[in-house]
């Protein structure tokens, strides 16, 4: 998921402040991890002074928690409108949302990491509340796809939800392993695979809706030159 860059300007400061504050936290988390990041890292960099952060936020983790919301929310804006733009083919959509991720990968030269998956994976035994955060974050994405694939000429015997959780392991999966190996082809050999079982799935689907037809109309036409009806 990108970052947003939104306007900080505001005619009242303590949202200004508050705003600029969430998204300092947003970026250094994503960039050190939340555990390296501290409270000092984010004031700094902010520009804001403890009274400030403390107004909003009582503790590091209140921050991690409105971050996290952040990007819930923003998932739209910050994600899936830049990436759909212009693309109306709902499986081409799925594909468009990966590509974003690969040039995330490349224009960092291989150093992304989802923020999400990132945090999930730093904070091994998170808060509740930060858990289902996390979680709320995770089923955002997968339902933005989940959309993509009830509109896919796809098998009605396909779980769409299965499916659209399978493409979020392989990003998931695939983003880390490009990091890891500081290589984008471990991103574009996973993606592959999946836009082949994809191609696979709709040539299925797309046979099978008018398997019925011909048939049926063949035989009402047969009836109706011999004179029978049904």
């Amino acid at each position: 998921m990108a970052l947003p860059r939104r306007a900080l300007a505001s005619v009242d400061p303590q949202p200004a402040t508050r705003e600029r504050l969430v998204l300092t936290a947003m970026k250094l988390f994503w960039e050190k991890g939340y555990e390296s990041t501290s409270v000092a890292d984010v004031l700094r960099e902010a520009r804001a002074n403890s009274g400030s952060l403390y107004h909003f936020f009582p503790g590091k983790q209140d921050l991690l928690i409105a971050v996290l919301e952040m990007y819930r929310d923003g998932i739209g804006a910050m994600l899936l409108e830049p990436a759909w733009k212009g693309v109306d083919d709902p499986v081409e959509r799925v594909f468009a949302l990966l590509a974003r991720y690969r040039h995330s990968i490349v224009s960092t030269d291989c150093v992304y990491g989802c923020p999400i998956g990132s945090l999930a994976l730093e904070i091994h035994e998170p808060d509740p509340s930060v858990r289902a955060l996390l979680v709320q974050n995770f089923d955002a994405w997968v339902a933005a796809i989940r959309q993509c694939l009830d509109a896919a000429p796809l098998p009605r015997s396909v779980d769409r939800r299965a499916l659209a959780e399978f493409v979020l392991t392989t990003m998931e999966g695939a983003v880390m392993q490009a990091r890891t190996y500081r290589s984008v082809a471990y991103f574009d050999r996973p993606v592959a695979q999946l836009r082949a079982y994809f191609d696979a799935l709709r040539r299925v689907g797309r046979a099978a809706v008018p398997a019925s037809t011909p048939r049926r109309r063949s035989a009402t036409v047969k009836s109706i030159r011999s004179g029978r009806t049904t």
